[in-house]
C-alpha cells in the first residue's frame, strides 16, 4: 500500500506540488513589490481564500438559487437550537457536515440520522456547517477567471468526480472486494468508518456499489480530467453567475449536477466557492496528466492570479493585506487545523 502512494504522485503530499513552484511565485512577488499580493485578487473574501477564510461566510456571496439549504452551527452553540432549525427549513437526514474553516476534506461526514448529528457537534466543538444531502447524480469542480477590466472570464479546468466504488463479481463479498483494488484498499480503514453498506454483503455481478459520498480526494474520490468539456454555453453560463458573486474573479466552484446539458444551462446547486487556494484539480489526472505537467498548469493558474492581483490594486485601488496580520491569521489557522486533525484521531 505504501509503495501505491510512493509511486503514484497523485498521493504525494501538497508539498511536492508547491515547494518546486517557490520561485514562479517570488519571482511574482518581486515584481508586485509585495509579498502577500495575491490577497487583491478577490476582494470579496477574507484573504482572498487562502484557507482562513469562513466557507459560510463565502457562500453567502453566491444567488440563493444556486445554494443547498444551509444551516450554520457556532462552536458550543445550543444543538437543540441547530436541530430547530434543521426542522424548519425541512432539511432531512441524511445530511452533510463539515467545518466552517477547513480544506482536503478533514472531518467532513454524511450522517444519517439525529442522533448521529448530536455526537458530531458534540464530539468537535468547532464552527460547523450542516447542508442539505443533495440527490444530484454528479459532481465536479470548475474552476474559473475574470479580469476584473473584463466583462467575460473562461473557464480553465473541469474536474470530472468518480466516487469510491466497488464492481460486483457474484462471489466476494464488498469488503474482499475493497482490499482487492489498488485504489480502494488504500482507503480501508475510511470505509470501514464511513461506509453505510455491510462489507460482507455479496453484491450481484457487475453490481456498483457506492463506498464513499463525499467528493474529497482524501476520501478516495478520484479527479478525472474533464476539461474537453469546456464550452462557450458553459462559459456563458459561469460568467452571468460571476456577475452576480461581487467581488470573486479567480478560483473554483465545486458543483452537484444530473446531466452535462443540466451543469450547460445552470440548473446545479454550489457545494463549496473557493478562493485563490484551489487548485485546478483536473491535474491530480494521474492517467493523463504528469507530474512535472502538474507543476506546470499550476504555474499558468498563478500567472492568471498575479495579474488579477495586479489590476485590483493598481487600477480599482484593492488595498493589499498587510504582511503581518495575514501572518496572524495563518498562524491562527495552523493551530486551528492541529486541534481539529487530533480530534479527527481520537474518533
Amino acid at each position: 500500500m505504501k509503495s501505491t502512494k510512493f509511486l503514484n504522485w497523485e498521493y504525494w503530499p501538497a508539498s511536492m506540488f508547491y515547494i518546486p513552484n517557490i520561485p514562479f511565485a517570488l519571482y511574482h512577488a518581486i515584481k508586485a513589490k509585495n509579498l502577500v499580493f495575491y490577497t487583491a485578487v478577490n476582494p470579496s473574501i477574507a484573504n482572498s481564500g487562502i484557507g482562513t477564510e469562513s466557507k459560510y461566510k463565502t457562500l453567502q456571496l453566491v444567488p440563493k438559487r444556486y445554494l443547498p439549504k444551509t444551516i450554520f452551527h457556532k462552536a458550543n452553540s445550543s444543538i437543540e437550537s441547530t436541530l430547530l432549525k434543521i426542522a424548519q427549513l425541512a432539511i432531512s437526514y441524511p445530511i452533510i457536515a463539515k467545518p466552517d474553516v477547513g480544506f482536503r476534506g478533514l472531518l467532513v461526514q454524511k450522517i444519517s440520522n439525529k442522533d448521529a448529528l448530536i455526537a458530531y457537534l458534540k464530539k468537535y466543538p468547532v464552527d460547523i456547517i450542516i447542508q442539505e444531502f443533495l440527490s444530484e447524480k454528479n459532481e465536479c469542480g470548475v474552476f474559473y477567471f475574470r479580469y476584473p477590466t473584463q466583462k467575460t472570464g473562461r473557464i480553465t479546468s473541469i474536474t470530472l468526480k468518480e466516487f469510491l466504488h466497488v464492481i460486483g463479481d457474484g462471489k466476494n463479498t464488498i469488503e474482499q472486494l475493497v482490499l482487492k483494488n489498488n485504489r480502494t484498499r488504500i482507503y480501508f480503514e475510511i470505509i470501514k468508518k464511513n461506509c453505510s453498506t455491510d462489507l460482507q454483503t455479496i453484491p450481484r455481478k457487475g453490481e456498483k456499489i457506492k463506498l464513499s459520498d463525499v467528493g474529497n480526494h482524501s476520501k478516495g474520490t478520484q479527479f478525472i480530467n474533464g476539461s474537453h468539456l469546456i464550452s462557450k454555453k458553459l462559459e456563458t453560463t459561469f460568467n452571468t453567475l460571476n456577475r452576480e458573486i461581487e467581488g470573486w474573479f479567480y478560483g473554483r466552484l465545486d458543483v452537484k449536477y444530473n446531466t452535462f446539458e443540466d451543469l450547460e444551462n445552470g440548473n446545479f446547486k454550489i457545494l463549496e466557492l473557493n478562493g485563490i487556494l484551489a487548485e485546478p484539480t483536473h491535474i491530480y489526472d494521474t492517467n493523463n496528466i504528469t507530474y512535472f505537467g502538474a507543476l506546470k498548469e499550476l504555474r499558468k493558474h498563478w500567472k492568471q492570479l498575479y495579474k488579477i492581483a495586479r489590476i485590483n490594486h493598481d487600477k480599482r485601488k484593492i488595498p493589499y493585506r498587510s504582511t503581518i496580520e495575514l501572518l496572524k491569521d495563518v498562524r491562527n489557522l495552523s493551530h486551528y487545523t492541529k486541534n481539529i486533525a487530533k480530534l479527527h484521531k481520537k474518533s
